[in-house]
């Protein structure tokens, strides 16, 4: 006994009229964040966009980790022990293979003259904590092509 054949589903015109979704292309993304959880947290949602995600606890260990994995984005604390995000920001300006990485500052200081510190430290964007994570997701999907040399 056969079974009856299921007739194909009609097609509507919405899926018709649907672009094809775009391929996401996942980043390789550094955090660097001494609070465990909250660097967990990040981690686990942009693991979730697709993305590479690495994870240091300091500054030194952030900049021993970017220099092995050249990420495409660095989302860095500001108030790390042992060596400040700036530092860490300067650190990797002046790394000829890390100056043109894209560095996000993620603080709990968010007054204008703490994100425009930031952008003079070396950062590319300030956020503050805790971030907006689909404005996240936006910032590290959709980097531009490598900036110029500073």
């Amino acid at each position: 006994m056969s079974r009856p054949k299921k007739s194909p589903r009609p097609e509507t015109s919405l899926a018709r009229a649907r672009p094809p979704a775009e391929p996401r292309r996942g980043r390789r993304v550094l955090i660097i964040e001494d609070d465990v959880d909250a660097a967990e947290t990040l981690r686990e949602a942009l693991a979730l966009c697709d993305h590479e995600v690495r994870v240091a606890h300091d500054g030194p260990e952030g900049l021993k980790a970017a220099r092995k994995s050249r990420p495409d984005a660095v989302l860095c604390d500001i108030g790390l022990p042992s060596m400040t995000g700036y530092e860490v920001a300067a650190a990797m300006r002046a790394d000829r293979a890390l100056k043109k990485t894209f560095l996000i500052a993620l603080s709990g200081w968010s007054l204008p003259e703490d994100g425009r510190k930031a952008i003079q430290a070396g950062f590319d964007q300030h956020l503050a904590k805790p971030p907006d994570l689909d404005l996240l997701e936006a910032l590290v999907a959709n980097l531009a092509a490598p900036k110029p040399t500073r």
